[in-house]
């Protein structure tokens, strides 16, 4: 049966949509037609039956629908079943070479098919949308993970804080804040990514701005020489809000690891500071000596002597008597600190 026609503007108005859906959401147009073309196919088999092989093509530079019966070449003596057979005789006059056990394709396009079947399609190829929009949105911010992101305040939701990062928004949790700072509606911050994981409504975004490789990437972005790999960050140990240390190294002689992080007159540091709300920042040099690494990671006190015991990863540390205090800082924050960057435990005493 004739399938109803199709103006030439009508046929043509799928493909254009489905190629400004392409190029404006990034989703294949041929995902979508073969969402179409599948779901015409369970239309199909409503009306025709399971038993029957039913092929369903969408035509891609016009956008016209045939529906087509895929049926097995037999001897006209041993035809039984016309739906899923067609005699020799019958298929010659389809396909002039046919031969018996060959398939052949015969087009049987209801009158009303269209209307029905394109009714019927509407829901699953909208859903198949919905689906890609989803993955295209994922793969997008997956590869913004363990990065940094800007993103514009949106409003607090209790302590929690809803941020919009350009296609999906993100909820910094009050967990991955720095105490003490506080956001205004549209104002612009930087995040880290901490992980981006796949859900039915959507990806789901971590952010942070407390994490340790927040620092990192801030000075990846900052530090041409971390960029082009001259400058290595070896560690690094944070305590959100208040202070970091971060240990720095370069194979180049002609390279001073810490200048470049510093910048000229201390530009590149102050501008990682200011983004940080004031959060102090302690660079040191990293040394595969752990002795060396540890003394340097007490700074800026002085140390006298530091005794390492390397499979107990445990350090024992001398300082001059007016030094102790500045070793083990405000709260033992500053003995705390070195301990994460070194990976030791570091006991110190005075001279």
């Amino acid at each position: 049966m004739a399938a109803k026609k199709t103006t030439k503007s009508d046929k043509s108005e799928l493909i254009e949509a489905l190629d400004i859906i392409e190029k404006e959401k990034q989703i294949s147009k041929e995902v979508i037609l073969e969402a179409i073309e599948n779901s015409l196919l369970a239309a199909c088999k409503n009306q025709f039956g399971k038993s029957e092989n039913i092929r369903v093509n969408v035509n891609r530079e016009t956008g016209e629908v045939k529906v087509f019966a895929i049926k097995e070449v037999v001897d006209d003596d041993d035809l039984e079943d016309e739906a899923t057979q067609m005699g020799i005789t019958e298929a010659i006059l389809v396909h002039d070479k046919t031969e018996i056990g060959d398939t052949v394709e015969v087009e049987v396009t209801p009158k009303n098919f269209g209307r029905i079947a394109a009714q019927k399609a509407k829901q699953v190829v909208v859903q198949k949308i919905r689906e890609e929009e989803r993955k295209v949105l994922y793969v997008q911010y997956l590869e913004k993970e363990r990065e940094v992101i800007t993103g514009i305040v949106q409003r607090y939701s209790g302590k929690n804080i809803c941020v919009n990062l350009g296609k999906v928004d993100a909820i910094l949790m009050e967990s991955e804040q720095v105490k003490g700072e506080h956001f205004k509606p549209t104002e612009h911050i930087k995040l880290y990514v901490v992980e981006v994981k796949d859900t039915t409504k959507g990806p789901r975004i971590t952010v942070s701005r407390s994490h340790p490789e927040f620092v990192k990437r801030l000075f990846e972005e900052e530090v041409t020489e971390i960029q082009d790999g001259t400058v290595e960050i070896r560690s690094i140990a944070r305590e959100a809000g208040s202070r970091t240390k971060m240990a720095v190294s370069t194979d180049n002689p002609n390279v001073d690891a810490i200048g470049a992080c510093v910048g000229i007159n201390g530009s590149r540091v102050n501008a990682i500071v200011e983004e940080l709300r004031g959060e102090k920042i302690d660079i040191i040099n990293w040394s595969d000596s752990p002795a060396v690494l540890i003394e340097n990671a007490l700074s800026p006190s002085k140390v006298i002597s530091v005794d390492v015991d390397e499979e107990e990863k445990t350090a024992s540390v001398v300082v001059p008597q007016d030094q102790l205090s500045l070793a083990i800082g405000k709260e033992g924050q500053n003995a705390r600190l070195a301990a994460k960057l070194t990976g030791y435990k570091i006991d110190i005493k005075c001279e």
